[in-house]
């Protein structure tokens, strides 16, 4: 059973940081992608950043790019988002994704979904 388990979440003022942790379980870690995304209140999931152990590559959304960073652990199966100089605009539930490709940050490329941690910033 392919299972994908975010943590990490919570409250934190303007300007701080988080690490998130997506432990992966049930498929071949290095075969899928990994993606992160969010979803604010009332509006769209929408693709944070990828990672691909196969094409050996990342990828970030252009409102996190330079203060967002994805990288992965294969032996322990977890993929982690670093969250830094967070906004208020970065507030809404975390989820990670895994899938087959292709590659990229669009949510419907991804096939197995965690449960989502909530990430609030206060301004």
């Amino acid at each position: 059973e392919v299972q994908l388990q975010a943590s990490g979440g919570g409250l934190v003022q303007a300007g701080g940081s988080l690490k998130l942790s997506c432990a992966a379980s049930g498929f071949v870690f290095e075969d899928y992608d990994i993606g992160w995304f969010r979803q604010a209140p009332g509006k769209e999931r929408e693709g944070v950043s990828c990672i691909s152990s196969l094409e050996n590559s990342t990828d970030y959304a252009a409102s996190v790019k330079g203060r967002f960073t994805i990288f992965s652990d294969n032996a322990k199966k977890t993929v982690y988002l670093q969250t830094n100089s967070l906004k208020s605009e970065d507030t809404g539930v975390y989820y990670c994704g895994a899938g087959f490709g292709p590659y990229g940050l669009g949510p419907t490329r991804y096939n197995y979904w965690g449960q989502g941690t909530l990430v609030t910033v206060s301004s």
